[in-house]
Order: structure tokens, then sequence, then C-alpha cells
């Protein structure tokens, strides 16, 4: 529950007071005297997410889909997209169109098509076998299995390789529909993401990760993506995937603005060590570590956003208002939500409670407080 006196994170700064909260949506913020206990955030929001508890929102299938979004809920994340990973188009047709109701629901954010539009060199965890270039067809038909009664769409992002034959045009496409276009599990030179990113791409998907390495004589990705403001990089905020010193260099350079928490989450995340599925592939988890059953090739993470969250603040040394920046404002600002992602008057009431060392206490989802 919210305590009496807390540090509630708002656009404007820290207040110190209580929330107002009218049926489900935020009403104001209160002011108050005293000594604030614990953190107020608003409800995180993960634009990059593949499951959770034990739960696909990768497979297409809605009851499991419902079930990784109530488990994500319960550890703070308010808000989620589901990221299918990279398979045939009858798949990713017939996912969409049995995940859309859930957006139009509110259950979900929309979905998120990581894959199969990317490199073969950078693939990680993705079946070879179904990559292929982008095609303007298939683009087509995918969105509008995703068209909702109300004129908007369930597809919110898809991750391209931009040196891909035939991707600059799928990326000016996916711009002009109001689709986020995002680099990713590229093996793209500095020129071909800059002409990627001319052609309308809006960010990066988990920066650093599945991308060329950066040379100082053969740069790639990574620095034309860190450098251009229209870019939004993803963050898997993790030690499995990303040094804290990669980190805070990610942090402080791109600055909370333009970066965004996500899990990156598979089914393992919040469960023991075992044998999982994500996509076509079986995954091992050792040690909170998810990888491509046999191999070491990392498929995913066991975080929450939560989880992301805190090491942010612990091992990368970003303030508490920096981080839930990345965590809530910016990716609802990318995927274009306006109703979440802040706590101000008129938006959903959606609230992650923390005490003082950031522990979780309680969430709100739409106003109603749920079990964590």
């Amino acid at each position: 529950m919210l305590p009496a006196v807390g540090r509630i994170v708002t656009p404007d700064g820290v207040v110190n007071g209580t929330l107002v909260v009218d049926g489900d949506r935020f009403d104001g913020v209160l002011e108050r005297d005293g000594e604030p206990a614990g953190w107020v955030l608003p409800g995180f929001v993960d634009a990059h997410c593949h499951g959770g508890g034990g739960f696909s929102l990768a497979n297409g299938d809605p009851d499991s889909a419902r079930a990784a979004a109530g488990f994500h809920a319960s550890r703070g994340t308010t808000t989620v997209v589901a990221s299918l990973v990279s398979s045939s188009h009858r798949f990713l047709l017939d996912a969409t169109e049995s995940l859309s109701p859930l957006v139009a629901e509110g259950v979900l954010a929309g979905v998120h098509f990581e894959g199969p539009y990317i490199s073969a060199a950078k693939c990680g965890a993705h079946a070879l076998e179904v990559l292929r270039d982008p095609d303007l067809g298939e683009l087509t038909e995918l969105i509008e299995a995703g068209r909702l009664d109300d004129g908007s769409g369930a597809v919110k992002m898809v991750t391209i390789a931009p040196e891909l034959t035939g991707a600059l045009e799928a990326i000016e496409f996916l711009d002009g529909q109001g689709v986020v276009p995002s680099i990713g599990h590229t093996d793209a030179s500095y020129e071909e993401t800059l002409a990627g990113i001319d052609a309308g791409a809006q960010a990066a998907t988990h920066l650093f990760n599945a991308m060329r390495a950066f040379n100082h004589r053969d740069p790639g990705p990574i620095p034309a993506l860190m450098n251009d403001e229209r870019i939004f990089s993803e963050v898997i905020a993790d030690p499995v995937h990303l040094h804290p010193g990669t980190m805070r260099f990610a942090f402080d350079l791109s600055l909370p603005a333009w970066t965004l928490l996500v899990s990156d989450a598979m089914d393992a995340a919040g469960l023991a060590d075992g044998h999982y599925v994500l996509g076509r592939h079986e995954v091992e988890v050792k040690d909170g570590t998810a990888t491509v059953a046999g191999t070491d090739v990392i498929a995913g993470s066991t975080i929450t956003l939560l989880d992301a969250f805190r090491n942010a603040v612990r091992l990368a040394g970003q303030s508490v208002q920096a981080a839930s920046q990345m965590a809530s404002a910016t990716p609802a600002e990318l995927l274009g939500l306006r109703d979440v992602g802040a706590i101000e008057a008129g938006k959903y009431a959606d609230v992650v409670v923390l005490d003082d060392d950031l522990n979780l206490v309680s969430v709100m989802r739409r106003g109603a407080w749920i079990q964590v």
C-alpha cells in the first residue's frame, strides 16, 4: 500500500507526499510534511519481453500471455509488450491474431517482432532456418492482422538488421505505418546503420548484444546508434548481458531520455534453474543464466524490469529518478503510449511502491492493488 508520506517520482521531480487516485486514473499528488518512507514510482513499461513465471509471451497462446503479463505485473511491470521471436510467416500471423484481443483489452501494450528480418551472423538464439530478408507483403499482412476495432494497431515494433536486402525500404514502410523500426541482431557497418536511421529507424534492440562489436577502425552499429538523438536504445541491465561498466557508459552517454530498460525475459523469469523453451530452441537455465541448450549462446534473460531498475541503481550508479525514467517514461514515449509511464493527472494509476532499500512493497495497476 502507499506510505503516509513517500518519495513520489513525478515528471517534475521527487515530491514528498501521497497520491490521489480517481478510479483507474491519477488525480494528482498531495505534498505532505513528515519524514518520507520508501519510493512511489510509475509502473514499469517493458517494451521487450518474451515471458515469465513459467508462461510465454512468444508462443502466441493468449492464456499463456495473460498469465505472463500477470506475473510481470506482480513484479511492478504494469505495461508489457509481447515479443515474438523469429518464425514462419504463418506462425507470426496466427500469433498476432491471437494476441491482438489482449491488446484491445489492455492486458498487453502491443506486439514486437524480434525478427525474422535479422542477420544470420548475429542471430543469437533465433533459429537460422526461418531468417529471411524483409518483405513488404509480409509486413503489411502482419500489421493488418493486428488491426484493432478502433483503427489502432497491435503491432508496435519490428527488429530489423539494416544491412539486409530490402531493409531500408522496410524501415521506411514501418515508420510510415506508425510501427517502430528497431535496429538489432545486426552485423551492419557504421554507414549501413546510419542509412537505417536515416530511413526511419527509431530504436536499438538490446544495445551491444547481438550486434557487431565496436572497433576503432570499424566502429559498426554501436556508436552510430548511441550518438544519434533519433534513436532510443534498449539496455538489458543485468550482469549476464552487460558488464556494469558498460551499463554505466550507456546510461551516461545516451542519457535516460533516450535509454529504456528492458527485461528480454523468457519463461524462466522468476523461476528456478532448469529446462525451458524459447521459440524453436530448448533453453537451459543455470545460475539464472539462460542459454540455448548445449551451447553458450544467451537466450533472453531471467530478470524482471524491477531487477533491471535495481541493477541500474546498484550496479551502474544511476539515481532512482533516472532509473525510473528509463523503466517507465522513456519506453512509453518510444511506443507512443500516452496513458502510462508517469505519475501525473489523467494517466492510468499504475504504481510501484518500494521501501528505502528498493525492495518491492506493493503494486497498483489501473487503480487497483494487485497481489505481489
